[in-house]
């Protein structure tokens, strides 16, 4: 009596295993369960244009830090004959141009593809240093006290000040304190300085606000203010700062964009957003395939996703054989046929399949009346399909039958082997029984046909191949059913009376 317990043990073991690594997968490298689902990507282009002077130069433009919600995919620079590459400095990325020799006007581009991403995250912002209290000029510092004392009482946090600072500041009719300190200072610049004096840690960042289709665009000056133990932002015009379409950019550095060598400088940004599927989006970026399917060739991709799909035919097969308990003409011969019917379609594949097992079987009983050893048949047959299949493709050609020029993908030896076992099972065993065999053949490879067809399951089987195991699992089940098949009930229905 055989134990069902390593059995059990290795069946959970693989489900456990097959899912739990696909979870992982697709929270970890975003890889998309269903097909077919889409992500926006921005594109974004920063335009540097500055006058050389006829001497070595360099610049130097601050790039977007990582945060919450923005996964970069691509970032590249384009400009001919200046030397490129992407510096991390103190935790700030830059992107440097170099040059030896440079005259007149020069334009060079950096270009980033980024997508939204809520559950993108990053690691935890740093606490701030103590607010730096800023040094003000009569009458300006003046204003701003009085300003802060009107202010204060009605706010109860960091939030609620910067928050009361921004109304103030964007009145129709602002006071004469706000009018005079508007004179000196920016918005972004006048909050800043008030929240650091009323001891929140605040700074000025610039912002890159994402609009599909704009062109020239500039940065925008944004606050930064430390609440709940992050960076939030505000925008000084009171307006809502959407998540999804303002884009931090510039925080620490004195400024975006630094040259050497040059003078005039100045950057613009154009971006546009697009759709593109979350597959490719992934591949573009996922460290993890490096080591996938997708790591491979193109050409052995295409391979391999049709090799993926074996192990679902394979199912399909033990499912009608062992619970159903259909006669097939071999124990996977269905499978191969169901991996050319995805190359052929399924009718053409059909029409085909049954033309070339009725042609075969015609010269096959020839054959029997030569007395030739099985080897030496088996050859010949071969050689017959080998050229059945090429009457056929060059008839179909001709025709404008463009479907029967895809019977090449059917497996030539397994179609001569096939037509072997239906020979001598006809002669063995009659006309029926090779009608039930070849029929019940056709029927599960084209149930495996409809199942291996559905794009869900193609997706799953090229993108999560881990969750062949959770496949394996059940195969392993099924291979200790002892029960009645579906197709006995009836003729065994007697004895359970």
């Amino acid at each position: 009596m055989t134990q069902r317990g390593p059995l059990l043990f290795i069946v959970c073991l693989l489900l456990i295993a097959g899912i739990g690594i696909a979870s992982y997968r697709h929270n970890a490298y975003r890889i998309p369960i269903l097909p077919g689902v889409q992500q926006t990507v921005w594109q974004v282009e920063a335009r540097i244009e500055y006058l050389a002077q006829g001497s070595a130069t360099q610049a130097l433009l601050t790039l977007p830090p990582e945060q919450p919600g923005f996964r970069i995919i691509s970032e590249s620079g384009a400009s001919p004959g200046f030397g490129f590459d992407l510096v991390t400095d103190d935790q700030q990325r830059q992107a440097h141009w170099t040059k030896r020799f440079a005259e007149g006007e020069q334009i060079l581009f950096y270009k980033l593809d980024l997508v939204r991403d809520p559950g993108y995250e990053v690691l935890p912002d740093a606490p701030p240093d103590e607010a730096e209290q800023q040094i003000w000029e009569e009458p300006y510092q003046t204003a701003a006290q009085q300003l802060s004392q009107s202010v204060n009482p009605i706010s109860a946090d960091g939030r609620s000040l910067a928050r009361q600072l921004v109304r103030e500041l964007n009145q129709p009719t602002v006071t004469q304190n706000v009018a005079l300190l508007l004179e000196r200072y920016s918005p972004a610049q006048l909050i800043t300085s008030l929240l650091n004096d009323n001891g929140i840690p605040a700074r000025t960042v610039q912002v890159l606000a994402l609009e599909d289709g704009r062109r020239r665009q500039g940065l925008q000056d944004f606050v930064q203010y430390w609440q709940d133990d992050t960076w939030q932002l505000l925008d000084p015009s009171g307006a809502s700062a959407d998540p999804n379409h303002v884009l931090l950019w510039q925080t620490t550095q004195p400024s975006v964009l630094e040259v050497l060598g040059g003078s005039r400088s100045r950057v613009t940004f154009s971006m546009i957003s697009q759709s593109r599927p979350a597959e490719v989006v992934t591949q573009e970026n996922a460290p993890g395939f490096a080591i996938s399917l997708y790591s491979l060739p193109i050409a052995e991709q295409g391979m391999f996703k049709l090799i993926m799909l074996l192990p679902i035919g394979a199912l399909v097969v033990a499912i009608m054989r062992i619970l159903v308990g259909l006669k097939t003409s071999g124990t996977f011969m269905p499978v191969l046929i169901a991996l050319a019917f995805l190359q052929t379609d399924l009718l053409p594949g059909l029409v085909s399949f049954v033309s070339v097992v009725a042609l075969g079987l015609a010269i096959r009983s020839y054959l029997s009346a030569l007395n030739l050893l099985l080897v030496a048949r088996i050859a010949t047959l071969v050689v017959v399909v080998i050229g059945i299949i090429s009457i056929f493709s060059i008839l179909s050609y001709h025709l404008g039958l463009m479907a029967g020029l895809n019977i090449t993908f059917f497996p030539m030896i397994i179609l001569a082997w096939t037509i072997e076992r239906m020979s001598i099972t006809w002669e063995e065993q009659g006309p029926k029984e090779v009608i039930m065999q070849g029929g019940g053949s056709l029927l599960v490879a084209t149930l495996a046909f409809l199942v291996m067809d559905r794009e869900i399951v193609r997706h799953l089987a090229f993108n999560f191949p881990e969750l062949h195991l959770c496949v394996l699992a059940v195969i392993l089940v099924l291979g200790r059913y002892t029960g009645y098949r579906i197709l006995e009930l009836r003729r065994f229905a007697v004895f359970n009376r």
